[in-house]
């Protein structure tokens, strides 16, 4: 994806799309109250010059004239209020669409992404992006964007009415103004205002990813009786984001204390001008009013200008949470191809592949060359790191080779479209990912479309419908917070469930039963038995004798294929095979008693 042009606010009110309608009208709407609101404050002149007018004898007070003015500025001040409700409403709706719209697109597009790009980003940095960044998007369009409108056009409107009614004490209100508002807003919009901003955008990122480490350690960091200063690097996390905010307030202190009482100090700027033209005139009322008026409006002005100048440091905010937010957005997706491909048959063949998890790194696969024939079972053994995962992840294209190819019946995966892929796919992971929702909805996750019936004889497959009558709601108990957690075995049997009802003609199970004790991993040899009939299998096992029947066992070694035949002939010819199975089979024969032998012998 190319970089967008854009920044700022005018790549927000793209993100914005079709939903900047509404805003235009919550500009108009706070335009409109604006107004309205400034009646109150003639209101108060006429009021006021009446009375001076007739200060020797207020008997001779027009009464029907004030109560007129009364009146107009409480409708004023009502009708303003109402047409920054009614404005307020329209930003909030136009908010939360946008939000929503960007949030599905953000999803979107981070499911269209390779895994790559999540071992590059922690888990707590996106989260972070997703959440919190978009979140003050939504305070901004709906609260921040049209107070900014309101406030500007406030000022604006109270600088004519100033300046046309005298001049002189306008000055004294404004110059001070522009004074502080230029301090600050210098301080705000400054190269190190924008850098400090991103060094906190960073800081919080650190924070939200070893959070979520420190938590997942929690049962260790227990055991061992330890505290969060054990665990160095969110402890370091927090002290970093609290030693930094304590510098970034630091900077901004001394400008933001004289800004402040310059703004609140406005009626002494204002009131010397106003005593020395009233000592060359002591009987001018009509300036007696005005400056009365100015004495009323210098307060009035604080607040917007206060407003104004918050803006300006949520402006630094909102332009770094879209420069984040479009970080994703530019991230490459998985390519569809422009001429789509649909297999019709399932053989699975890896053709002279190369791969590499990053652009310089070492190559985990080197030149894997292997067919998976339909309807037979291809198990992948080897050690520790010998490429079986990858090889499994290669296959439904969460990363793209950099060298060879992978097809399946013939057809190169990338020339598949990525929902043809994955309905040819059926997954099941060694560590299992259940959703934070009802059983039936988990299983029922693998076709959609599924019926009751189908999705209970998937899980009596699975081996798991027995515990589940068993579960408080039976299929209706919800998994996580608020609901059971299920051992490994059973999540494990679940998600089996879910790949049994999927039904699709490739099967792939990454240690499947790892979890299952040995009776129930019996009952899911046979009901995987039954599943795999016709279908292309892969199986990454580690216990061998899962896979002593399969049709080919391929041995990995340090990213290369070492041998490849059945259990038999590969047990014939010696070599990693035998050794694995030797130690093995030795493994399974050791017992306490055994132990106890070898430390007396010693």
């Amino acid at each position: 994806m190319k970089q967008n042009k854009k920044a700022g606010i005018p790549r927000l009110l793209e993100l914005a799309g079709e939903k900047k309608s509404l805003l235009v009208w919550s500009g108009i709407l706070s335009t409109l109250s604006v107004f309205l609101m400034l009646v109150p404050y003639f209101s108060i002149y006429a009021v006021m010059a009446e009375l001076l007018k007739h200060a020797s004898d207020l008997s001779a007070v027009n009464g029907s004239y004030v109560i007129r003015w009364a009146i107009w500025g409480a409708a004023g001040m009502v009708l303003g209020y109402f047409f920054l409700y009614v404005g307020g409403m329209c930003s909030h709706i136009a908010a939360y669409r946008i939000l929503y719209g960007i949030r599905k697109k953000l999803s979107n597009h981070v499911g269209s992404l390779p895994l790559g790009y999540f071992t590059k980003n922690a888990t707590g940095k996106i989260k972070k992006i997703v959440e919190h960044d978009v979140e003050k998007i939504e305070l901004f369009i709906a609260h921040q964007l049209p107070d900014f409108i309101n406030t500007l056009v406030m000022i604006i409107a109270m600088a004519i009415i100033m300046f046309s009614f005298n001049v002189w004490l306008a000055l004294a209100c404004f110059i001070p103004i522009l004074i502080g508002f230029g301090l600050q807003f210098s301080m705000m919009a400054g190269k190190k205002a924008k850098e400090g901003m991103k060094e906190y955008f960073d800081a919080l990122e650190n924070i939200n990813t070893s959070s979520i480490q420190y938590v997942r350690g929690m049962p260790s960091i227990k055991i061992f009786g330890q505290t969060v200063r054990s665990f160095r690097k969110f402890y370091q996390d927090m002290i970093h984001y609290r030693d930094f905010s304590v510098k970034y307030t630091d900077n901004f202190q001394n400008g933001y204390v004289s800004f402040k009482v310059i703004l609140i100090s406005l009626v002494t700027f204002i009131l010397p001008v106003g005593l020395l033209f009233i000592s060359g005139d002591p009987d001018n009322v009509a300036f007696a009013a005005t400056l009365m008026l100015f004495l009323v409006l210098a307060p009035g002005i604080s607040t917007p200008v206060f407003k104004l100048n918050s803006f300006a440091s949520t402006l630094n905010v909102i332009v770094e949470s879209v420069r984040r937010i479009d970080e994703i957005f530019t991230e490459t997706s998985i390519q569809e191809p422009e001429t789509c491909l649909t297999p019709s048959s399932y053989d699975v063949q890896f053709h002279n592949v190369s791969f590499s998890y990053s652009d310089n790194g070492a190559e985990v696969l080197q030149g894997i060359s292997f067919i998976a024939a339909q309807g037979e079972i291809t198990a992948l053994v080897g050690p520790s790191g010998s490429g079986k995962s990858t090889i499994a992840h290669l296959i439904p294209r969460f990363w793209d080779v950099q060298k060879g190819s992978i097809t399946i019946g013939g057809i190169d995966i990338r020339k598949m479209r990525t929902n043809d892929l994955m309905d040819t796919l059926s997954f099941v992971f060694q560590d299992t990912f259940l959703f934070s929702d009802t059983i039936y909805n988990n299983i029922a996750a693998g076709r959609q479309t599924a019926t009751t019936e189908e999705v209970y004889a998937a899980a009596k497959a699975a081996q798991c419908h027995q515990f589940i009558q068993n579960l408080p709601e039976g299929y209706d108990t919800k998994i996580g917070e608020g609901g059971v957690y299920l051992s490994g075995g059973e999540e494990q049997r679940v998600s089996v469930a879910r790949a049994i009802l999927k039904n699709a003609p490739i099967l792939v199970l990454d240690e499947a039963t790892a979890y299952a004790d040995l009776e129930n991993e019996y009952h899911m040899q046979l009901a995987l038995q039954e599943l795999i009939k016709g279908k292309t299998v892969l199986i990454i096992a580690h216990r061998l004798t899962t896979i002593c029947e399969a049709d080919q066992i391929i041995v990995l070694n340090e990213g290369l294929v070492d041998d490849k035949g059945s259990h038999n002939e590969l047990l014939s010819r010696g070599g990693l095979y035998k050794s694995m199975w030797d130690a093995y089979t030795l493994a399974t024969e050791w017992n306490i008693d055994l132990l106890q032998e070898r430390v007396a012998s010693d």
